[in-house]
């Protein structure tokens, strides 16, 4: 289990596992439950690199990152 502590968004950190390439366990720590939940079911089994092509660079409101974008961050990390 990677742990990713977030920046500029409302949640406050991201858990997930990665498993022969591929993303799973997403949780998100604080931030819009049900919106992260389903952030991390949809992602659930998705290659790294499709993960972060679809997350990277998505903004929220006026912010210039968003929690999809963090955990686009935080898989880069690992990769």
């Amino acid at each position: 289990m990677f742990t990713y502590k977030t920046s500029g968004v409302c949640s406050r950190q991201i858990d997930f596992d990665i498993v022969d390439g591929k993303v799973h366990n997403v949780k998100f720590t604080g931030g819009c439950n049900g919106n992260l939940q389903g952030i991390g079911h949809l992602i659930e089994g998705m290659e790294v690199h499709e993960a972060i092509s679809r997350l990277e660079g998505i903004r929220c409101g006026m912010k210039p990152t968003s929690c999809p974008d963090q955990l686009s961050k935080a898989l880069k990390e690992r990769v």
